[in-house]
């Protein structure tokens, strides 16, 4: 079964056998819980790469630029659920339970992995939210809401003694993309070559790119392009800063191209991304927006 990528307020779930569902890397402004049930991936979180193994459940706070990268020759499933968190607070958490919603953000992308037990009770209520999500009908989405909170009681429960997950690496060709990411990181606001990462990171840029490609399945410079499209998304919401000093401080050198690439991005101008934003209408973007 294949996901449904037109979120559908308050919530979506889906899981896919295959990887058609491709998505570019992307924000959306609804939280996100996503369980890899097997293949072969990797799973960029803003600037930390996941080599994912089967039972790993990711938590992140949606407005963090993430993507998944599978290699298309194994086999791939995951389920994942998309949530609003405000209507999760509002219609489904009780009064008289903890914050539900503290792991998404105080923990803001966090990695579970799990194992025996825990991963088999995660695996059977994400497969039944699923099945009753599928129903659509009024007692459907009431029982999909009981075991909605189900599995974020279980899901708090497995972060009461948070763990933010150290990367860990297969290959030297994991820890060198590490580097890439960590670099631009630093950096995405400065005028970046290959040159650059050559002599800070020691390495051939040559090999940099072609090893980038290869693990993340884009380019040094479109990953470098995102995070700027990114920090300025945020910038546009959170302050007040006018379109030219955003645009600048993103890592962008004119202001017209800082246009251009924000519209071929977001299919708003950066004028229209904060009108909209500022009017409360987070969810009534496009795909490519997100």
């Amino acid at each position: 079964m294949n996901a449904n990528h037109q979120f559908k307020a308050p919530f979506t779930i889906g899981t896919a056998s295959s990887y058609r569902d491709y998505f570019p890397y992307h924000t959306h402004s609804h939280y996100e819980i996503y369980y890899f049930r097997g293949g072969k991936a990797n799973y960029l979180i803003n600037d930390r790469i996941y080599v994912l193994e089967p039972g790993d459940l990711l938590l992140m706070h949606g407005m963090t630029l993430h993507k998944a990268h599978a290699d298309p020759e194994v086999a791939y499933h995951r389920t994942i659920v998309h949530f609003d968190p405000h209507y999760f607070q509002q219609q489904i958490q009780p009064a008289y339970c903890d914050d539900l919603l503290a792991p998404f953000r105080m923990l803001h992308n966090v990695r579970l992995q799990l194992r025996g037990e825990e991963q088999q009770e995660i695996e059977s209520s994400l497969s039944k939210m699923e099945a009753l999500y599928n129903k659509q009908s009024p007692i459907a989405l009431q029982r999909f809401h009981a075991l909605f909170l189900d599995l974020m009681l279980q899901i708090r429960e497995l972060c009461e003694q948070p763990l933010q997950a150290m990367p860990a690496f297969p290959s030297s060709k994991e820890r060198h993309v590490q580097s890439v990411i960590s670099d631009l990181e630093a950096h995405y606001s400065e005028d970046i070559t290959l040159e650059h990462l050559q002599s800070r990171l020691h390495l051939s840029k040559y090999y940099l790119a072609k090893t980038f490609k290869e693990i993340t399945g884009m380019t040094i410079f479109q990953f470098l392009m995102h995070r700027r499209i990114y920090e300025a998304k945020l910038q546009l919401i959170q302050t007040t800063k006018s379109i030219t000093d955003i645009g600048y401080e993103s890592g962008f050198k004119h202001p017209s191209h800082f246009s251009r690439a924000f519209k071929e991005h977001t299919e708003l101008t950066p004028e229209q991304y904060r009108k909209r934003h500022q009017l409360g209408q987070p969810g009534r973007h496009s795909a490519k927006e997100a």
